[in-house]
């Protein structure tokens, strides 16, 4: 990052001062397993999944009525669903939610506990 501040610096004052300010944001993405990326380098998956919904829609120039609609959304997203793609290394999920540290997609283990003076007497 410094030497991205020193070349840009001086010609991009403001877009280096955001970057550099906004850093931990930025390179949140590397908080996560490295199995995980692939499913975060999506650029909406919000509108990918309704994207069928919109396109159906489209077609039949609206649902008709309000209980149609959500019943032809639900349909829709049920059948799309059997193409997603699963999880890749779904026994990561529970360690990201437990709150497990990442660091460049790699799992940080715990050190251990600092030793006590009544466990250091004992190893004495």
């Amino acid at each position: 990052m410094k030497t991205f501040e020193a070349a840009y610096g001086a010609k991009y004052p403001k877009a280096v001062t955001k970057i550099i300010d906004d850093l931990e944001q930025l390179l949140a993405f590397y908080d996560v397993p490295a199995q995980h990326w692939v499913h975060l380098r999506t650029t909406n998956p919000i509108e990918s999944t309704f994207a069928t919904v919109r396109n159906r829609s489209k077609i039949t120039k609206g649902p008709g009525s309000r209980a149609a609609g959500i019943a032809m959304a639900y349909k829709l997203i049920e059948a799309a669903q059997s193409r997603w793609r699963a999880v890749n290394a779904p026994h990561l999920v529970a360690l990201v939610r437990a709150g497990a540290r990442f660091e460049n997609g790699k799992l940080v283990e715990r050190p251990d506990e600092p030793a006590t003076d009544e466990s250091k007497e004992e190893a004495a």
